[in-house]
């Protein structure tokens, strides 16, 4: 069983992939979100191709907890996503992963270009390392 994350984002797309266990979370790419059908499917092609049996997509939630714009985005990709590709989806609080990818990158001494590149595919890697966890009963 693998699972993609996706850290769905208006001009880039972070995904990372789960090994086949369901246990760690590698990021993976960053796509150029140019249009919702070009990036449906590019994501049918990477589920094909990895063997994907369930995704989860990031869900930006404000700190107090209320949805916003982006998250409507992100419930809506989810919606087609399930839909065009008869896959299972789910959402997940994406609160602090931004933070927490850039805490990381600047303590790795990345340069600002390198932090732009890397970014998303982390952190969607944290979405799923977090939805992971919290599957199995974790913290």
């Amino acid at each position: 069983m693998r699972v993609l994350a996706i850290d769905y984002g208006q001009k880039r797309v972070g995904l990372a992939i789960s090994d086949r266990l369901g246990i760690t979370a590698q990021p993976y790419k960053t796509i150029i979100n140019e249009s919702r059908e070009e990036l449906i499917e590019e994501l049918a092609e990477i589920i094909k191709k990895n063997d994907i049996t369930e995704v989860v997509i990031g869900l930006p939630l404000h700190m107090n907890g209320t949805e916003g714009e982006r998250a409507e985005k992100s419930r809506i990709l989810a919606t087609e996503l399930e839909d065009a590709l008869n896959i299972s989806v789910f959402l997940q609080d994406e609160r602090l992963s931004s933070a927490e990818v850039e805490k990381v990158m600047l303590a790795g001494d990345l340069s600002r270009a390198k932090r732009r590149a890397k970014r998303d595919k982390l952190a969607a890697s944290i979405i799923l390392r977090t939805y992971l966890a919290n599957r199995k009963g974790g913290n």
